[in-house]
């Protein structure tokens, strides 16, 4: 059968940087069979990644900013794909193709920007690049999100076991598989928060600081505020069935329009454990799409998975809570591997939304290909 090399490469809405995932993809369709040589993280630079945060939350900016902007994070995935050939021994033209999601600046279905410059990165890597994956199941009437099912569906499906695989980045997005289903079954949706409104609350709080609550210490050292976590479940988006999907500035503003409820002065410790109770109640209940109890597999990837607080409290509600680790799929590594099982599909002409998830009218072929660069002569 036929064997690619792709390199998955994405940046989540967190803006932390990119995850790059060196995969042997052999096999078409849902009998692909990947095999992870190498992931690497390389974090954004500081400035860029307030710059990214910045032009999120504020919604505007200026075209030099934009632009720049995007041939930084251009270059900063050609750095992350050559990171991760180099610790594989490999070079640019051994990769069939890098499957590059680009940078989340701007989502609300159907408008969606993902910014990268194609061109750039396969000029500076030296091999064909697949990007652009949302327009097509936008255009499709779709969401554009989540785009991870197809992949999940070929890595963790079971046929006789339920099974979740949830993916706690800035946005929490779940995939439930039930057991023995057909891909036209699975249903996926982003949850709401993930990460988005810890990360937000502790640059509030510290602006000079890392930017986030490491391993959920001071999330871990705080009470729930039960008024906060009400008066943020009231909003629609989390009464909704899917096919859904959010976006950061969208689930942090909605925090901070419940914040303002609050009469009371509350403890950052106290905002983030109510945060992290939020991220971990929506998951949570996202599980009745299999019928309650929940008795299958709760697979979990991301950053969330060192968030202690988060990590607890899924445990305190679902009995079989893992990291997709234990399924052989390092969680830090999972979305990556999507990307890399997603261009294979691309260059396969296989269609790789799933309309069951996105709410698109049909299948679709998801990314567009921008070819290696001539040879200089």
């Amino acid at each position: 059968m036929e064997t690619r090399l792709i390199a998955g490469a994405m940046s989540g809405t967190s803006a932390d940087g990119v995850d790059v995932a060196l995969v042997r993809v052999t096999g078409r369709g849902l009998a692909m069979a990947p095999r992870l040589l190498r992931h690497v993280h390389r974090p954004y630079n500081p400035e860029l990644r307030r710059t990214i945060l910045a032009l999120r939350g504020a919604g505007q900016v200026d075209l030099r900013t934009l632009a720049r902007c995007g041939r930084e994070i251009s270059l900063a995935y050609a750095e992350g794909v050559r990171s991760a050939l180099a610790e594989a021994g490999l070079k640019g033209s051994d990769l069939t193709a890098i499957a590059a999601h680009g940078q989340t600046l701007f989502h609300e279905p159907p408008e969606t920007i993902q910014w990268i410059d194609p061109a750039l990165l396969a000029a500076q890597v030296g091999c064909p690049v697949i990007s652009d994956f949302r327009r097509a199941d936008c255009a499709a009437g779709g969401q554009g999100a989540p785009l991870v099912p197809f992949a999940d569906y070929i890595l963790f499906r079971h046929p006789t076991r339920h099974r979740a695989a949830v993916n706690i980045g800035g946005i929490a997005n779940i995939t439930c598989l039930p057991a023995g289903a057909p891909l036209e079954r699975t249903v996926a949706f982003d949850t709401g928060p993930g990460n988005c409104i810890t990360d937000y609350l502790m640059r509030e709080h510290d602006p000079q600081g890392p930017g986030f609550d490491s391993d959920g210490q001071l999330a871990s050292r705080g009470k729930v505020v039960p008024e906060l976590l009400k008066a943020a479940l009231t909003h629609p988006y989390f009464e909704r069935s899917g096919p859904k999907s959010t976006d950061g500035p969208q689930m942090i503003e909605i925090f901070r329009k419940a914040q303002q409820e609050i009469v009371r002065p509350l403890a950052i410790e106290d905002q983030l454990a109510t945060a992290c109770e939020l991220t971990a109640l929506l998951i949570v209940r996202s599980l009745s799409t299999f019928g309650t109890p929940f008795s299958g597999d709760l697979m979990v990837a991301g950053g969330g998975t060192r968030n202690r607080r988060i990590m607890l409290s899924l445990a305190s509600s679902v009995a079989s809570v893992h990291t997709t680790d234990q399924f052989g799929i390092p969680s830090e590594a999972r979305e990556a591997i999507a990307f890399a099982l997603l261009g294979a599909a691309t260059l396969d002409d296989v269609p790789a939304n799933v309309p069951s998830c996105t709410g698109a009218s049909r299948p679709v072929g998801l990314g567009a290909i921008t070819p290696r660069p001539p040879c200089e002569t």
